[in-house]
């Protein structure tokens, strides 16, 4: 049985905002195997990114509360102290940000941003070099050796995140955490990343790569869940909603709001009428604990226990849990 590299157990994130309390997640458990992808789907605002962000504890606006526990090779990541976060980060854990040019430093170059960490474990420069070289030849950087001293502005949205790419990918961490890390790119290149996040999985050289490395993926794409997870986690305001293999999810959704999602995908055939939408937007709950199932509000087959009483998530086939008390009913 394959080991959990990433393992959160019962994790809750609020915010304290004007006084109030706003639920980001509430109680979430889930686990990423070894050598394996998980992706985490769901609309804007449903808590994918806290999830993200709490997991390398980059939470830091000074207004969250987190609590619960997140185990990353043997250690809660909330206890850990700030040298020890220092690290986790890039040696285990790795994260590819939504906006690259956010993330990347305007005023150095390239080159010298991807060999920085490097460079803080005091490592001789003539043995960084070829490195980074490598790296950037892995992500398939046209010209490395030049660009290496091109600086973020030079480069395009493609480009940039193929950097940041190359920066968690040059230390070989056991954990890739890549958030929404296609959006704003055309699908062509949005193809190219998602294969090259692929290839981090096993490597494209054994050597170097002696193990996979595993990979939490958040997007709200689900072409790119069916192009490169295992195991897909459907989550809406806050909770897990939906887990399971990725095969089983997309052709046996159990839950209500999986499958209007389902239904909201462009098919190829123009036959298939319009597609379906879902009523109103994901609500924010705050200042008080809300005992119901969150999607009640939207749900075309709620009944009156929906709104005061919170399904748990239930195995209902081997490795495929849902929470909902109407599963397998027509939304």
């Amino acid at each position: 049985m394959k080991k959990a590299i990433l393992e959160i157990k019962n994790l809750t994130v609020e915010y304290i905002i004007e006084k109030e309390t706003l639920s980001a997640v509430d109680d979430v458990s889930f686990c990423v195997l070894d050598g394996e992808t998980l992706a985490l789907v769901g609309e804007s605002g449903c808590g994918k990114s806290s999830i993200a962000n709490a997991v390398t504890k980059l939470l830091l606006h000074g207004n969250e509360r987190v609590s619960g526990e997140i185990i990353i090779d043997g250690h809660d990541v909330l206890k850990l102290s700030q040298k020890q976060l220092e690290e986790l980060r890039g040696d285990k854990v790795g994260m590819i940000f939504q906006n690259p040019l956010n993330s990347l430093n305007p005023v150095y170059n390239i080159g010298f941003q991807v060999a920085e960490p490097f460079l803080a474990k005091r490592i001789k420069r003539k043995d960084i070099y070829p490195k980074v070289l490598d790296s950037f030849i892995q992500v398939h950087i046209p010209d490395a050796e030049n660009r290496m001293r091109s600086y973020p502005h030079e480069l395009s949205g493609g480009q940039q995140q193929r950097i940041m790419i190359s920066m968690s990918a040059v230390r070989h961490p056991m954990l890739l955490i890549a958030d929404e890390p296609t959006t704003a790119l055309d699908v062509t290149i949005e193809s190219q990343i998602l294969e090259l996040i692929k290839s981090l999985k096993y490597g494209e050289k054994p050597d170097v790569y002696d193990k996979p490395s595993s990979t939490l993926l958040i997007t709200h794409n689900f072409g790119a869940v069916a192009e490169i997870a295992d195991h897909i986690a459907v989550m809406y305001a806050g909770n897990i909603i939906e887990i399971g293999n990725v095969f089983s999810v997309f052709e046996s959704p159990l839950h209500p709001y999986t499958k209007l999602l389902m239904q909201s995908l462009p098919g190829i055939r123009k036959t298939e009428g319009r597609l379906a939408s879902i009523p109103g937007t994901v609500p924010k709950f705050m200042g008080k604990t809300y005992k119901g199932c969150r999607f009640a509000s939207r749900c075309p087959v709620a009944e009156e226990s929906c709104f005061v009483l919170k399904p748990e998530l239930v195995e209902i086939s081997k490795g495929h849990s849902c929470a909902c008390f109407k599963v397998g009913e027509q939304p």
